[in-house]
């Protein structure tokens, strides 16, 4: 039954003619094992993150918060409070604040493209979640039309048994 199986998977493949090498991997292993396939795609998407990922992804997560922004304003207004009044003589950065813009352009040029990668990282496994559903919908469907034939094969089999026993009872009753 599972070679008739895997014939047919064969097939359904080969006809829709689209690359599904992972796929076809992946459905042979679920056919000859009981693990189930969202969990080998699990499996398969499990992945260790460097320190740059992890370090990107806190950056990211730091930076679009409600903490983030508080602490910013805190630290603008503390910046400006300082030099604008309690040294007003012998201020680090006078009005208009040229260090404090200095600062602030060096933290976005830094901030953007490390927010960029942990978004470009999570964008890829999104599309990698993406192609795993379709997988596996494509697998239930493939699954669906199994069961469909053997319920057709099923009928067609329940058909001559009742066939058969309309004879024997035929028989019996002469």
């Amino acid at each position: 039954m599972a070679n008739n199986r895997k014939q047919r998977v064969k097939s359904f493949i080969d006809s829709e003619q689209v690359d599904l090498h992972k796929f076809s991997e992946f459905i042979s292993e679920d056919i000859d094992d009981t693990e189930l396939l969202t969990q080998i795609l699990k499996n398969a998407q499990d992945e260790k993150l460097s320190l740059g990922d992890r370090l990107a992804d806190a950056v990211a997560n730091f930076g679009g918060s409600w903490q983030f922004i508080i602490t910013f304003f805190i630290l603008l207004l503390s910046w400006i409070g300082i030099n604008l009044y309690l040294l007003k003589n012998k201020a680090f950065d006078p009005y208009p604040f040229i260090l404090l813009n200095l600062i602030l352009s060096c933290l976005a040029a830094i901030q953007a493209p490390i927010i960029m990668m942990s978004q470009n990282r999570k964008e890829e496994k999104d599309r990698q979640r993406a192609q795993n559903d379709y997988l596996i919908n494509l697998k239930a469907e493939m699954e669906i039309k199994n069961i469909q034939a053997n319920m057709k094969k099923l009928f067609e089999i329940q058909k001559q048994q009742m066939f058969m026993m309309e004879e024997i009872l035929r028989k019996a009753e002469k």
